[in-house]
């Protein structure tokens, strides 16, 4: 069993940065995937980053270049540097991880608003 706990949410003007931080409560390390998604008001959740099992990372569209997903494995924590930011990545951001076994376990979301 995993647990994970977002942190690092808030309120940020327009062009600011945030970074999130997801820490697990067991070992990530050699997990399937490890991911970040978001949910705005009113949309179905979305995928924003994600390292696969073999290291490689991608990301929503509207995120490229202004986003970054990195992981701390001895320090089991998940991190979403987010730079450039702005009105429309106002959501709600989760991590997600899925294991070996293909469970998917998911923390309880950080609030992430852009706003002037």
């Amino acid at each position: 069993q995993v647990q994970l706990v977002e942190s690092g949410g808030g309120s940020v003007q327009p062009g600011g940065s945030l970074r999130l931080s997801c820490a697990a409560s067991g070992s990530i390390f050699g997990s399937r995937l490890i991911s970040w998604y978001r949910q705005a008001s009113g949309n179905q959740r979305e995928l924003v980053a994600r390292i696969n099992g073999d290291g490689k990372t991608i990301y929503g569209e509207s995120v490229k270049g202004r986003f970054t997903i990195s992981s701390d494995n001895a320090k089991n924590t998940v991190y979403l540097q987010m730079n450039q930011l702005k009105p429309e990545d106002t959501a709600v951001y989760y991590c997600n991880v899925v294991n070996q076994m293909f469970i998917n376990y998911w923390g309880q979301g950080t609030q992430v608003t852009v706003s002037s």
